[in-house]
């Protein structure tokens, strides 16, 4: 006998194998975006009129027939006098699959217990496959973060599962991590999230940082996700065998000088973003420039997971200068060497060593990229790097903790990160995310679980425990205090006046919520 839970993971996995076949039959174009339903007058007047308040729950809706007959229908009487969209919707769509609990938060317990009922809450089975459906089918359990973001999501699910290791919940960890192997084997990286609309861009590669938690566990993992391991660094470095001169720039790589290759982030979809596309189009109409310039720049941040924050835009200006893509992200290159560290351990543990000192030699050139680029000596503090301009941005950001975090900074660097990190980023709630108060909801007044995590730990990679615990524990007081007020952990946390909650942003503050719990649980671990 075959048990429910097989049937099930057969069924992920056939249905991916469909939705696979079914993008691979259309041209590049189509396959990038689904350009039929995204960019359709359907989608796009759904969008512009606001029928939902928010833009990604039409992106998630279901058409209860095929999107061509959808489309077909919308386009023949959409002129009708009479015709009413909202009824068209309701008519012709299923609303987005939020699953109904009858979870109610108990106060009266302590912070840590509610997080361990929260686990099952946040938990999704392996998916089924429908043709109608955004959804990118997985073959095994995740956990979502929560709220308006029902499926997985890449970098957000590496500080979820920090939290499962805390509580030794390996099974689910596995499940994850081999549900993203899946994606990397089937559709050649890990797209933002599994939706058809995020297949334009991937995030921030914390992949081989998940292998690393089930290597810990038992060091012979390494072996099995090697060969994904590889095919997501082919990913980031497509199109490294075009760059000829420096300047020259392809997707994801940019030539620095003649032997140098780093990274920024990217999306090759010149196109509102579908889960945001009224914001994105709204934006674009009142800018001046190109319009597709800014939707690159526009979804390279959603790539970076930081969307949005000044650390992208020109100098004094709002969202409409954003230049994503002109920048030498600090936090993607550190995140890169980490993979090619990966990769040369697993090389050499199977044998294969001269591709093994390949990918050695790679990491360092990357280490020694970084340090010449990013490294601003005066200030003495990691900072991305223009190369359309050739200069640091003067933007300071939490991304400046990643090279402590994978052990690139010397002790003198790591020093003066710590100084600035405890004279001007630590506030009354922890880290705040910049310095700039913008009203994006990636600069102050917030804080974000991911960053006080990958600042507390490279802190401590260089035994500067003080100021990391002082932020480990003003962040908990912090998330302690706003579950005592409303039973809920949030998406983020303002961090300077801790009697207001998190905002900016172009949705309200999310409750769940997937990281902030994971990073709760592992401040909270050996207290």
């Amino acid at each position: 006998m075959i048990s429910h839970s097989k049937i099930k993971i057969m069924k992920a996995k056939i249905g991916l194998i469909v939705f696979i076949m079914f993008i691979s039959c259309k041209t590049k174009v189509e396959q990038e975006s689904n350009v039929d339903f995204y960019s359709s007058d359907l989608f796009k007047d759904v969008q512009l009129q606001a029928v939902f308040p928010d833009s990604k729950s039409f992106a998630d809706c279901t058409p209860k027939k095929s999107l061509a007959e959808t489309i077909k229908l919308y386009d023949n009487h959409k002129s009708d006098a009479d015709f009413d969209l909202k009824k068209f919707v309701a008519d012709n769509f299923d609303l987005p699959y939020r699953p109904q609990t009858t979870f109610a938060s108990d106060t009266t317990l302590t912070m840590e217990e509610h997080l361990t009922r929260l686990w099952p809450v946040l938990q999704r089975d392996a998916d089924e496959y429908d043709a109608n459906s955004s959804l990118i089918p997985l073959p095994h359990p995740y956990i979502v973060p929560g709220g308006r973001f029902s499926e997985i999501y890449y970098w957000d699910s590496y500080f979820t599962m920090v939290g499962l290791q805390a509580q030794g919940r390996y099974e689910i960890i596995k499940n994850m991590v081999d549900n993203f192997a899946f994606l990397i084997d089937s559709i050649g990286f890990i797209p933002n999230g599994n939706r058809n609309y995020y297949l334009g861009r991937s995030q921030p590669p914390f992949f081989s940082l998940m292998v690393k938690i089930l290597t810990d566990k038992d060091s012979s993992t390494l072996q099995h996700y090697l060969p994904m391991l590889q095919k997501e660094y082919t990913f980031w470095m497509h199109g490294s065998d075009k760059l000829l001169k420096e300047g020259d720039v392809v997707e994801h790589v940019v030539k620095m000088d003649s032997s140098v290759i780093l990274n920024r982030y990217y999306d090759k979809i010149p196109r509102p973003r579908p889960e945001a596309f009224k914001e994105d189009y709204n934006l674009a109409h009142q800018a001046t420039g190109s319009k597709e310039e800014l939707y690159t720049h526009l979804r390279a941040a959603a790539e970076s997971g930081i969307d949005f924050s000044t650390r992208w835009f020109k100098e004094g200006e709002g969202l409409s200068s954003i230049h994503t893509t002109d920048f030498i992200a600090v936090d993607l290159n550190s995140l890169l060497y980490h993979l090619e560290r990966m990769i040369a351990k697993g090389l050499r543990d199977k044998g294969d060593a001269d591709e093994a000192i390949k990918f050695k030699r790679a990491a360092q050139a990357r280490k020694n990229a970084i340090i010449k680029y990013c490294w601003n000596s005066t200030d003495k503090f990691f900072y991305d790097y223009d190369f359309k301009t050739k200069s640091l941005s003067k933007v300071k950001t939490l991304a400046a903790t990643y090279p402590l975090f994978v052990t690139i900074a010397d002790v003198a660097q790591a020093k003066g990160v710590e100084e600035i990190l405890r004279k001007e980023f630590l506030k009354p709630g922890g880290f705040t995310t910049t310095l700039n108060n913008s009203g994006e909801q990636w600069d102050a007044p917030n804080g974000w679980a991911p960053l006080q995590w990958m600042a507390y730990q490279g802190l401590v990679n260089y035994e500067f425990n003080e100021l990391a615990n002082e932020a480990r524990v003003r962040w908990l007081k912090q998330n302690n205090r706003v579950y005592k007020a409303t039973g809920k952990m949030m998406e983020k946390y303002n961090v300077m006046d801790t009697t207001l909650a998190g905002g900016g942003g172009e949705y309200p503050n999310q409750d769940g919520f997937g990281w902030s719990n994971g990073i709760a649980l592992k401040f909270m671990e050996g207290k």
